[in-house]
């Protein structure tokens, strides 16, 4: 762990439930020693010393607080097709370790309306996440409604697609990469598209192909 997360950094901050039982029951961390803060809000690293410990809370008292930024060099908005949320949890961490900037889920065509994501569940594995990899800001998160009101609020952006183009070493953009369920995009959803792109290899499931194109464009 890079860092323990904390949402409102101050003078003196007191730890409880798991991060205290991180820090003392896995890491064996001890009074007067120094931990790394981040809010994931501002790029600042705080950093704490320890003054107290009990059984349930430790008392902490700041130090320094410096500008720290780790975030990714480019900024990749992914549009992802919502799938079972099961396989959107278990992609999340390595998405946000390649460096996505941005995910819209959207309920395409041929996704299940009974798939339902719960943001503060998505949040907290974000948090998990960015205190293992370092990353300094948490991933943005949007839920559209449907394809349609995807395509009205992103009038350019790209789709990964069978029949679309082959993704060249140094390809980027700043528009949404659209990715599909498992069933693909519609017809009418296809009617939409403008720019197509496919990555080699076999016919990916939706989460391999998040992933995949992830990191064709940022690593």
């Amino acid at each position: 762990m890079q860092f323990v997360y904390f949402p409102n950094p101050g003078v003196q901050i007191t730890l409880t439930g798991d991060e205290h039982k991180y820090l003392f029951k896995v890491r064996r961390v001890k009074k007067n020693e120094l931990v790394k803060i981040r809010n994931l809000k501002d790029d600042y690293l705080y950093i704490y010393k320890i003054e107290a410990i009990n059984k349930k809370e430790a008392i902490l008292s700041l130090v320094e607080k410096k500008l720290s930024p780790n975030k990714p060099e480019k900024f990749f908005h992914l549009a992802w097709c919502i799938i079972d949320p099961k396989n959107i949890e278990k992609a999340l961490p390595s998405l946000n370790e390649i460096g996505v900037g941005k995910i819209t889920f959207i309920y395409c065509d041929y996704s299940q309306k009974n798939f339902k994501l719960k943001l503060e569940r998505l949040t907290k594995i974000l948090i998990n996440s960015c205190q293992q990899c370092g990353r300094s800001s948490l991933m943005e998160i949007e839920f559209l409604d449907s394809s349609d009101e995807f395509f009205q609020k992103y009038n350019n952006f790209s789709a990964l697609d069978f029949d679309g183009k082959e993704i060249k070493c140094g390809f980027y953009s700043s528009y949404p990469f659209l990715i599909g369920p498992e069933g693909g995009f519609s017809d009418n959803e296809r009617k939409y598209f403008k720019e197509k792109f496919r990555l080699k290899g076999f016919i990916l499931r939706s989460e391999t192909a998040a992933v995949g194109i992830s990191s064709k464009i940022l690593l």
